[in-house]
Parts: C-alpha cells; sequence; structure tokens
C-alpha cells in the first residue's frame, strides 16, 4: 500500500475526486489532506470522506523537522499537489525526490511560474486569443512549474470562449486524467 498525502488550498474538488478514486483499491490510499487556510472546501470534503486533516501555518511549512516528521508519522510515501499554491521548500522536495506530483491547469512551459494558478491562467490564455489550453501533470523540484512533465492534455478553445468556460473545460480534464496519472506513474 502506498500512501499518498494531498496538500491543498482551495475548494478541493481535485482532491475529492483522488480520494473517491483510491478509497477501495488496494494499492493506493490517500492518507492524509494538508490545508494551508482554515475555511477551505478541501477540509469539509475530506472531513466527510473520512480522510484525516491537518491545518499548518507558513511557518510549519517551512519547517524541516515538523513537516518531515509530520508526514513519516503518516506513513506518507507520495504527496500530491492539488491546487496548492506555495512553493514547496527545497528540504520537501529532497526528502520526496520524484514523489511529488503537481497539476496545473495549462500546458506548460506556457503559463506557469509564480502567480500563474487559477483564474490568472485562464485570463491570460483567453486574452492572448489561444487555440488550446490543457492540463500537464508534473513532479515538483524548487522551481515553480519547473518539474518533469509527466502527462498533458489538451481542449479546443474558440473565440466564443471565456475564463470561465476555459476554466470548466480544464476542469474536465483534472477529473478525468489526474487519478488515472498519479496511479499510473506510483505503480508503474
Amino acid at each position: 500500500m502506498k500512501n499518498i498525502a494531498i496538500f491543498a488550498s482551495g475548494s478541493g474538488t481535485n482532491a475529492e475526486n483522488i480520494i473517491k478514486t483510491f478509497q477501495n483499491e488496494e494499492e493506493l490510499n490517500v492518507s492524509l489532506v494538508l490545508a494551508n487556510k482554515p475555511d477551505i472546501g478541501v477540509i469539509k470534503r475530506a472531513y466527510d470522506l473520512n480522510v484525516p486533516t491537518l491545518i499548518f501555518s507558513k511557518q510549519n511549512f517551512n519547517d524541516a523537522d515538523y513537516m518531515l516528521n509530520m508526514l513519516k508519522s503518516h506513513d506518507v510515501d507520495y504527496i500530491v499537489l492539488a491546487g496548492f499554491l506555495w512553493l514547496v521548500p527545497s528540504f520537501l522536495t529532497k526528502a520526496y525526490s520524484d514523489k511529488i506530483i503537481n497539476i496545473h491547469p495549462a500546458l506548460l512551459p506556457k503559463y506557469g511560474g509564480k502567480g500563474m494558478w487559477g483564474h490568472h491562467i485562464h485570463e491570460a490564455v483567453i486574452q492572448n486569443a489561444e487555440t488550446e489550453s490543457g492540463i500537464t501533470i508534473h513532479l515538483v523540484n524548487e522551481e515553480y512549474d519547473k518539474g518533469r512533465i509527466l502527462f498533458q492534455a489538451k481542449c479546443t478553445l474558440t473565440a466564443s470562449d471565456t475564463p470561465e468556460t476555459c476554466a470548466q473545460k480544464i476542469h474536465e480534464l483534472e477529473y478525468l486524467n489526474f487519478p488515472a496519472e498519479i496511479r499510473k506513474y506510483i505503480l508503474g
């Protein structure tokens, strides 16, 4: 059994999808959800699905002893970032080298880096009249959105698309592909 910790900063729809996908599996398990804000939707979603949740501060997140001991105490083998916006500290990327998976709501290397998240990406994509967008599932290193790409999926955009319709298309790709690609990467 491989245990996964999900780090999240928002509503938690991707986290919920991952938890539900792996709930009855023998080889993968979401053992912990970590949230960096006390009032976000992912906390209730995890609670409703009986997954332990921990809320942590920026100080906790940057404390190597705290984070590594906490992850070890939950037997965490892999980390998945699902809408998590903070840059992962180097002690964590070293301890979990090639074991931190992120999803980005654009086709990297376009629209990546600090400040490129959520609606900011979709607004930029539409403003630049892109004809396609998509998702990138990648490993995490010490730089925003620079880790090795594992998978990309595309969607077509038209002149009538808005940032909102672009976001909806991206969410559909996320829900369809993220759990499957996590499974594929971890289990080979």
